[in-house]
């Protein structure tokens, strides 16, 4: 398989189409809520908890068979159906348009990958597989998520405030370059997380060592 790019995406104000409202198109669908994308979803049958997004007006759901024209307009689509042959449609009419897809649990049919996420505020740690075994990303997440505790929230967002103010300062560059390399320091990481009570195991033991 071709080498992947990791990326992070903005969807704020884009147009995400999701073919499929079953158990796998609502998990889908529920990691882009907070994306501030426009969510349309396209599909033969829904779960509660989707027709319910759409009754607040969070989604746009249309209750019938998928149409090529859907995707007009469309930044990216994710196809979340059993069909093997509507799966392959979709893909198809995506590539015609230059829409990027991904198509649940066929790798092959993939222009993106939905990685594990750890999320701690504004740092996200992503992990994938490119599709090759989703259970060992979501066990490397699990422990990551014992590394990075939620105390990695509060800091990483007071990090970006001092690195405004640095920004903005009238010192030379290679000052404010220092200053904003000792903020991320291991020193640095320490003092936060210990603020928190949160210091992780590894790195107190090795200050027991010391």
């Amino acid at each position: 398989m071709t080498s992947l790019f990791p990326m992070f995406l903005k969807l704020e104000g884009k147009q995400v189409v999701v073919v499929g409202a079953g158990k796998v198109g609502e998990s889908k669908i529920a990691g882009l809520l907070e994306t501030g994308a426009r969510i349309r979803v396209i599909a033969r049958e829904a779960t509660g908890l989707v027709r319910d997004w759409a009754r607040r007006g969070t989604v746009e759901l249309e209750l019938r068979p998928f149409v090529a024209s859907d995707l007009d307009g469309a930044f990216l689509v994710v196809v979340a159906t059993s069909s093997r042959t509507l799966n392959e449609r979709v893909c198809q009419e995506a590539q015609k348009r230059g829409v990027l897809s991904n198509v649940v649990d066929v790798p092959d049919l993939c222009d993106f990958f939905y990685p594990s996420v750890v999320r701690r505020g504004d740092l996200q740690i992503a992990v994938s597989t490119a599709g090759q075994s989703p259970s060992l990303a979501q066990k490397i997440r699990q422990q990551l998520e014992k590394q990075f505790g939620p105390g990695y929230a509060e800091w990483v967002a007071k990090l970006g405030e001092t690195r405004r103010l640095i920004l903005a300062s009238d010192l030379d560059d290679q000052r404010k370059l220092d200053l904003l390399h000792s903020l991320a320091s291991r020193e640095a990481v320490e003092a936060a997380l210990a603020e928190h009570g949160e210091l992780a195991p590894e790195l107190t033991a090795k200050g027991d060592r010391a």
